[in-house]
């Protein structure tokens, strides 16, 4: 059975800019630029009923489209770290999203997430490494910056157990905003037209 999560895919654009951040850490398994992505909530393996139930609740989302950028680098574990990332840049938006998701998950009977949110694009995993060449990698490269891009949607995603993370499967897809581009049927039904 998939793992599944909530996520925020990266546009073509960024993920190329971060590939350049790529190479020069020994002991680096670096992620796939096409795995790419900004966990909003992870799930886990549920059953099929449970998944289904999930998925109808996200499509009541109603949430306008953001724009996002990505900046400075980092590493999960401090005394050994095993993983490097890129940051988010605040956002308001995406925090309101993440902590609805989080509700719904709730809601539907999913515990809370024992990990406080914390946006970021995982780049790799390492093996290993010596402290002082992550140190060195991330001063070289810790002022990284992307150029915004719109987030118009987010997904529900599915992995399966795998060396470095992936490969990753968009399961379903939640556009943002879409209801708010949508005319007024109730108001353009009761309005006669000019021809008449």
């Amino acid at each position: 059975m998939p793992r599944l999560f909530t996520a925020l895919e990266i546009p073509r654009d960024a993920a190329m800019s971060l590939s350049l951040l790529r190479g020069g850490l020994p002991g680096a398994r670096w992620i796939d630029v096409e795995n790419y992505h900004i966990t909003l909530r992870f799930i886990g393996d549920i059953d099929g009923p449970a998944a289904d139930e999930l998925i109808s609740a996200f499509d009541r989302i109603d949430r306008s489209s953001f724009s996002l950028s990505l900046s400075g680098m980092g590493s999960f574990g401090s005394k050994k770290p095993h993983s490097i990332w890129a940051g988010v840049s605040p956002s308001p938006e995406l925090k309101a999203l993440q902590a609805e998701i989080e509700r719904i998950c709730q809601r539907l009977g999913f515990g809370p997430d024992p990990r406080r949110f914390s946006p970021h694009v995982s780049l790799a995993r390492l093996r290993n490494p010596r402290l002082g060449d992550v140190v060195e990698y991330l001063g070289a490269r810790g002022n990284f910056r992307s150029m915004p891009f719109t987030v118009g949607r987010f997904v529900v995603m599915s992995s399966r157990d795998s060396v470095g993370g992936g490969p990753y499967v968009v399961e379903e897809a939640y556009p943002l905003g879409w209801r708010n581009s949508l005319p007024s049927l109730a108001t353009s039904a009761v309005q006669p037209s000019r021809n008449s």
